[in-house]
């Protein structure tokens, strides 16, 4: 899965002198939490709400609201912007964007070809994306199964098993830690009683099996 599978495209851009109080309101009018900014169409920074707050004084202050209202309206983002923005290419895989985001303690990434925004990724998108590659909201029954030797051959051993039985495999993840491997397989079109005696039958053991209205 691909970055530019999970982006948002096109987004939302301000340039450079747009006021403060002009993208806080863009922010409220479309909830956004972040925008991009641009000077033509080459990246030059990246507005928060998190950099408005840290720069901007906030209303404990000994000024007014209508000198705070004008402060806003007569700043630009450019002086509260982040500079060093950090991006990522439309063709880099997912799991690198959320490497990034974690190695940067970050909320998203502008995605960019060359200094030009086509797009923006958020930890939503990723999040979004690990329930789908789970299959969460399909149909079906999860099965939790831990392999007692991995070894070549182990998966296509065991989803022959489903096949056997005509299911539908729709979902399928690997989890390694330490000396413990589970295989994760959503499924449908079969009973999952039925599923389950077959692979402990085979010597798997099944450590939990989830029907969609169990979850």
């Amino acid at each position: 899965m691909l970055v530019k599978d999970r982006m948002t495209a096109n987004p939302y851009c301000i340039r450079k002198d747009t006021s403060i109080s002009a993208a806080l309101d863009l922010m409220a009018e479309r909830d956004f939490h972040r925008i991009p900014v641009v000077d033509g169409q080459e990246l030059v920074g990246l507005v928060t709400e998190g950099t408005i707050a840290e720069n901007t004084p906030s209303k404990a202050t000994s000024l007014s609201v209508y000198e705070l209202n004008y402060l806003l309206a007569k700043s630009t983002v450019e002086s509260v912007m982040i500079k060093d923005v950090v991006t990522i290419h439309p063709d880099a895989l997912l799991e690198e964007a959320a490497v990034l985001m974690r190695q940067h303690d970050i909320g998203c990434l502008v995605v960019t070809e060359g200094r030009k925004v086509v797009g923006i990724i958020t930890q939503n998108d990723i999040f979004e994306a690990f329930i789908d590659l789970l299959g969460y909201y399909e149909e079906g029954s999860r099965y939790v199964i831990q392999i007692a030797e991995d070894k070549p051959g182990v998966l296509a051993d065991l989803t022959g098993l489903f096949f056997d039985e005509t299911a539908q495999i729709t979902n399928l993840a690997v989890y390694r830690k330490d000396a413990q491997t589970d295989v994760v397989i959503r499924a449908r079109g079969v009973a999952p009683e039925v599923m389950k005696k077959l692979l402990s039958d085979h010597g798997y053991q099944v450590i939990s099996v989830l029907t969609r209205c169990d979850q």
